[in-house]
């Protein structure tokens, strides 16, 4: 095991007081995202003036969540705590555990940031997008290095299979005992259903665990993992019958996966072109670290594919998902410059459906159907293994861990309740199995993990275009009204002496009614805000905001009698 103590210039308390730490040390643990979606995954760790930060992922928008970008981490309380802040720790590089650090690093004074070197080159690669963000303080760790993060907290990085090379799980060991993060996480078996690599698990189980921080993705789901191996001889198997071009889509992030599609590529003749911006990126960094290593020539532009027989090409694509501007849509609807769909194109979904997209992806599978491409996908062949363990894998985790406590993190509250009843089912108490929400804050004692009435800020801080926190809930109450109802637009011209109307209203719709097809509407509308306004009192002025709230209020009011709808009334006083 190596030791790291990497130079630091935060503000530290006295080693002296460190040692007299005793049993009734109180550590705070508060997860800020990822217990109640998939995404936004953030927790931090509290003791006397030092906080770690573990992860801080971005959650991509909902339903409820229109025009949004991205949703990030509410950092509020760390903010204001921001000279205590001693490290973040990122555990691997998917966005939803590092996509957040751009918005916030700045804001937590750019504390210093330990992670593997794909992950440091994954962040640093998207810091590129953001050039006033300040420049990174990244200290590169491996598997199996234990680092000094400040007096009273030190890491331990152990590896752990997901979808993505050097992913870390971490041992944080504090004050109040050992604390087991686990990061996203896959138990991994061989072609015979062999379990694999459990010896670090085993190693980790001896120590003493304080808690378990578990991830709960996939904890509906029974049984064990699906071995990559048998994705790669069942992808292989489909390479080999494909007389055209292949067409692999996946997540760009799924590097593992990507390396071996290369592989079989090369065993096959096949070149390879990479179409995506995101997909590019990663690979040539992971290319520059060395995890992915083709052959000579394996690799083409994407520009140079039609000077090779369509047989002997593969493109890996992003767009698995159905997302509109990523590659595989813009292939299937015409819009890429290099690549069109061809009738015996094979073309492969090697990725899970995630919840949500399952409309567009059904659209994509359509759409290149209908061109006369032969489509795969994991529901009708197991071409995709998921990177998060089901529900044996979780409980043989907690087997070879034997925490004390077992916190179920990394998914919507019933996913997590599942796997709070697993951990119950391998002889857990019912207390010592600890279910909390975002926000919630709890402390730890070296023999007690107590959930507090105390909270601090956790909602929603969504990312639109440049903007950061500037979308709040009214704004989309406003959106969401405008998506379902429309909106109505009433311009009216007034005298300013008296409120004499000067000209008949002009009346805008908007994903209400079409205005032409709906004339005798617009006729009452008119009516009744001349009649609104003959009623008024010509001896004062007018007010245009009364005159705004009544045209609101009684249009709105008729509308809603007439259709039974309420669009957004949108009144515009001119007065002349």
């Amino acid at each position: 095991m190596i030791r790291k103590t990497f130079h630091r210039q935060r503000a530290r308390s006295s080693t002296a007081h460190q040692k007299s730490v005793g049993n009734g040390a109180l550590l705070r643990f508060v997860p800020l995202g990822g217990l109640e979606e998939i995404g936004r995954n953030c927790m931090f760790f509290e003791y006397k003036n030092e906080i770690i930060i573990i992860d801080a992922g971005l959650q991509f928008p909902e339903d409820e969540t229109p025009g949004v970008d991205y949703i990030i981490p509410n950092i509020s309380y760390l903010e204001s705590k921001k000279s205590n802040v001693q490290a973040i720790i990122f555990t691997h590089a998917h966005y939803d555990h590092i996509g957040a650090l751009p918005h916030i690093i700045q804001r937590l004074g750019n504390p210093p940031i330990y992670a593997t070197a794909l992950t440091k080159g994954i962040i640093e690669k998207r810091q590129e997008d953001f050039p006033n963000s300040p420049k990174l303080n990244v200290n590169i760790v491996k598997n199996g290095d234990r680092v000094q993060l400040s007096n009273y907290f030190e890491a331990e990085f152990f590896g752990i299979p997901h979808t993505i090379p050097e992913n870390a799980a971490v041992i944080l060991k504090t004050p109040a005992g050992n604390m087991v993060n686990s990061s996203d996480f896959k138990i991994e078996y061989d072609a015979e259903g062999k379990v694999q690599g459990l010896q670090d698990l085993e190693r980790i189980g001896k120590i003493g665990i304080h808690s378990l921080f578990i991830d709960s993705t996939r904890a509906e789901e029974e049984g064990r993992s699906l071995s990559e191996k048998v994705v790669e001889k069942n992808l292989e198997e489909i390479f080999k019958k494909a007389g055209g071009r292949i067409i692999v889509a996946t997540f760009a992030s799924l590097l593992t996966r990507i390396n071996e599609i290369i592989k079989i590529a090369e065993r096959l003749g096949r070149k390879v072109a990479f179409s995506g911006y995101s997909m590019k990126t990663n690979i040539q960094i992971a290319q520059n670290l060395g995890f992915i290593k083709p052959k000579q020539g394996t690799i083409i532009p994407l520009e140079e594919i039609n000077k090779f027989r369509d047989e002997k090409l593969l493109i890996l694509s992003t767009g698995a998902q159905g997302e509109s501007n990523a590659s595989l849509m813009r292939i299937v609807s015409g819009e890429h410059r290099q690549i069109k769909i061809r009738p015996g194109d094979t073309v492969v979904l090697s990725s899970s459906v995630i919840p949500g997209n399952e409309r567009s992806v059904q659209v994509v599978k359509d759409n290149l159907s209908r061109q006369g491409a032969i489509v795969y996908h994991s529901a009708l062949v197991d071409i995709h293994a998921s990177g998060h363990a089901p529900k044996e894998d979780l409980k043989l985790l907690m087997k070879l861990i034997k925490p004390k406590f077992v916190v179920p993190i990394h998914g919507y509250y019933f996913m997590r309740a599942v796997n709070a009843q697993s951990a119950r089912e391998m002889g857990f108490s019912k207390g010592n199995v600890i279910l909390m929400d975002n926000g919630q804050v709890a402390e730890l004692t070296k023999d007690n993990f107590k959930v507090l009435e105390e909270t601090v800020p956790a909602f929603y801080v969504m990312v639109d275009g440049l903007g950061v926190g500037d979308v709040e809930e009214v704004v989309l109450r406003d959106r969401r009204n405008l998506a379902q109802e429309g909106m109505v637009v009433i311009i009216v011209t007034l005298d300013r002496g008296h409120g004499r109307l000067l000209k008949n209203p002009d009346i805008i719709s908007r994903g209400f009614i079409y205005l032409k097809e709906n004339q005798e509407i617009l006729d009452d509308i008119r009516k009744r805000i001349r009649g609104l306004l003959s009623r008024l009192p010509t001896y004062q002025e007018a007010e245009p905001d009364y005159i705004k709230t009544l045209i609101r209020d009684q249009i709105g009011q008729f509308l809603y009698n007439k259709t039974r709808r309420r669009p957004m009334i949108i009144p515009v006083v001119i007065e002349i």
